[in-house]
Protein backbone atom coordinates (compact mmCIF):
# COMPACT_ATOMS: atom_id res chain seq x y z
CA UNK A 1 0.00 0.00 0.00
CA UNK A 2 1.14 3.50 -0.74
CA UNK A 3 0.04 5.25 2.43
CA UNK A 4 0.33 9.02 2.75
CA UNK A 5 1.21 9.95 6.33
CA UNK A 6 -1.47 12.18 7.83
CA UNK A 7 0.32 14.36 10.35
CA UNK A 8 -1.26 17.83 10.21
CA UNK A 9 -4.71 19.35 10.43
CA UNK A 10 -3.94 21.28 7.25
CA UNK A 11 -3.90 18.04 5.27
CA UNK A 12 -7.60 17.68 6.00
CA UNK A 13 -8.27 20.62 3.68
CA UNK A 14 -6.40 18.78 0.90
CA UNK A 15 -8.36 15.62 1.64
CA UNK A 16 -11.66 17.49 1.30
CA UNK A 17 -10.55 19.10 -1.97
CA UNK A 18 -9.06 15.94 -3.46
CA UNK A 19 -12.15 13.93 -2.53
CA UNK A 20 -14.14 15.85 -5.15
CA UNK A 21 -12.01 14.19 -7.83
CA UNK A 22 -11.16 10.78 -6.35
CA UNK A 23 -12.01 8.64 -3.33
CA UNK A 24 -9.94 9.32 -0.21
CA UNK A 25 -9.52 6.70 2.49
CA UNK A 26 -8.29 7.57 5.98
CA UNK A 27 -7.04 4.79 8.25
CA UNK A 28 -6.75 5.78 11.90
CA UNK A 29 -4.32 3.38 13.53
CA UNK A 30 -3.37 2.87 17.15
CA UNK A 31 0.16 1.52 17.29
CA UNK A 32 -0.61 0.15 20.78
CA UNK A 33 -3.57 -2.01 19.78
CA UNK A 34 -3.42 -5.55 18.42
CA UNK A 35 -6.82 -5.22 16.72
CA UNK A 36 -5.57 -2.09 14.97
CA UNK A 37 -2.45 -3.95 13.81
CA UNK A 38 -4.62 -6.77 12.48
CA UNK A 39 -6.81 -4.27 10.59
CA UNK A 40 -3.73 -2.58 9.10
CA UNK A 41 -2.42 -5.96 7.93
CA UNK A 42 -5.75 -6.59 6.19
CA UNK A 43 -5.63 -3.21 4.49
CA UNK A 44 -2.01 -3.67 3.43
CA UNK A 45 -3.17 -6.71 1.44
CA UNK A 46 -5.74 -4.75 -0.59
CA UNK A 47 -5.17 -5.36 -4.25
CA UNK A 48 -7.57 -2.87 -5.82
CA UNK A 49 -7.85 0.73 -4.71
CA UNK A 50 -7.93 2.35 -8.14
CA UNK A 51 -6.96 5.97 -7.97
CA UNK A 52 -7.99 6.38 -4.32
CA UNK A 53 -5.69 8.35 -2.06
CA UNK A 54 -4.84 6.39 1.08
CA UNK A 55 -3.99 8.26 4.28
CA UNK A 56 -2.50 6.70 7.40
CA UNK A 57 -2.86 8.43 10.77
CA UNK A 58 -0.87 7.29 13.80
CA UNK A 59 -3.46 8.47 16.28
CA UNK A 60 -1.17 8.02 19.27
CA UNK A 61 1.27 10.59 17.87
CA UNK A 62 -1.36 12.82 16.27
CA UNK A 63 -4.29 12.61 18.66
CA UNK A 64 -5.36 16.22 18.05
CA UNK A 65 -5.62 15.53 14.31
CA UNK A 66 -7.59 12.37 15.05
CA UNK A 67 -10.02 14.43 17.14
CA UNK A 68 -10.32 16.99 14.35
CA UNK A 69 -11.14 14.22 11.87
CA UNK A 70 -13.97 13.05 14.14
CA UNK A 71 -15.29 16.59 14.45
CA UNK A 72 -14.87 17.64 10.81
CA UNK A 73 -16.34 14.49 9.32
CA UNK A 74 -19.00 14.04 12.02
CA UNK A 75 -18.02 10.55 13.10
CA UNK A 76 -17.54 9.06 16.53
CA UNK A 77 -13.85 8.44 17.27
CA UNK A 78 -12.90 4.77 17.06
CA UNK A 79 -9.61 2.94 16.89
CA UNK A 80 -8.86 1.43 14.50
CA UNK A 81 -11.15 3.19 12.06
CA UNK A 82 -11.43 3.75 8.32
CA UNK A 83 -13.28 6.63 6.72
CA UNK A 84 -14.08 6.98 3.04
CA UNK A 85 -14.31 10.62 2.00
CA UNK A 86 -16.22 11.58 -1.17
CA UNK A 87 -17.05 15.16 -2.13
CA UNK A 88 -15.73 16.42 1.20
CA UNK A 89 -17.91 14.17 3.34
CA UNK A 90 -17.53 10.84 5.09
CA UNK A 91 -19.77 8.41 3.19
CA UNK A 92 -18.57 5.22 4.87
CA UNK A 93 -16.84 4.40 8.12
CA UNK A 94 -16.00 1.17 9.86
CA UNK A 95 -14.01 0.19 12.91
CA UNK A 96 -12.33 -2.67 14.72
CA UNK A 97 -12.93 -6.15 13.29
CA UNK A 98 -15.45 -4.74 10.84
CA UNK A 99 -12.58 -3.39 8.73
CA UNK A 100 -12.12 -5.66 5.72
CA UNK A 101 -10.28 -5.06 2.47
CA UNK A 102 -13.15 -6.50 0.43
CA UNK A 103 -15.76 -4.16 1.88
CA UNK A 104 -13.51 -1.13 1.45
CA UNK A 105 -12.78 -2.07 -2.16
CA UNK A 106 -16.54 -2.44 -2.76
CA UNK A 107 -17.28 0.93 -1.16
CA UNK A 108 -14.55 2.68 -3.18
CA UNK A 109 -15.98 1.20 -6.38
CA UNK A 110 -19.55 2.10 -5.43
CA UNK A 111 -18.76 5.72 -4.58
CA UNK A 112 -16.33 6.31 -7.46
CA UNK A 113 -19.35 6.63 -9.75
CA UNK A 114 -20.50 9.66 -7.73
CA UNK A 115 -17.42 11.62 -8.83
CA UNK A 116 -16.80 13.43 -12.12
CA UNK A 117 -15.28 11.28 -14.84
Amino acid sequence: MNWIDLTTDEQLDNIRTNSTQKPVLIFKHSTRCSISSMAKNRLDKMTETGDAELYYLDLIRYRATSNKIASDFKVHHESPQVLLIINGECVFEESHNGITAEEIQDEISKWRSKLPA
